[in-house]
């Protein structure tokens, strides 16, 4: 199946078994609110999970993709705390299916702010 189609139905299921499948070893993942790239395949995770935890609310939705050989982006919309939050994943595989990098972006300001908070708190709780 394809990286994308698989990452689709890891964020309508919040698979999380799906989700580390999914991931190659040597990852890299790009956050909207930390200056540097996270490194691996466990971080990437950790990120991406508590990013559908925080995000994938029943606002969520892809509203656009944009394709090459082994890479996308995909456009979101969401609403949370009463904040719209507009952003894009983009995302790159391996020959292998498995995705390489991963980088989200969020507008606008007070939707980043929204984010940083409640995704630092969550890590925080996940330790």
């Amino acid at each position: 199946m394809d990286p994308i189609a698989r990452w689709h139905a890891v964020v309508e299921a919040r698979d999380m078994a799906a989700l580390k499948d999914l991931i190659a070893e040597e990852a890299v993942f790009e956050s909207p609110v930390v200056h540097t790239p996270q490194v691996g395949k466990a971080i990437t995770v950790k990120y991406l999970a508590g990013a559908l935890q925080v995000l994938t609310n029943e606002t969520f939705r892809y509203v656009g993709e944009w394709r090459a050989e082994r890479s996308a982006v995909l456009e979101f919309a969401c609403e949370i705390e009463g904040i719209a939050v507009n952003g894009v994943d983009i995302v790159s595989w391996n020959a292998a299916g498995k995705i390489t990098h991963f980088k989200v972006m969020i507008r606008p300001l007070k939707a980043i702010n929204l984010v940083h908070r409640m995704m630092g708190e969550l890590l925080a709780q996940a330790g």
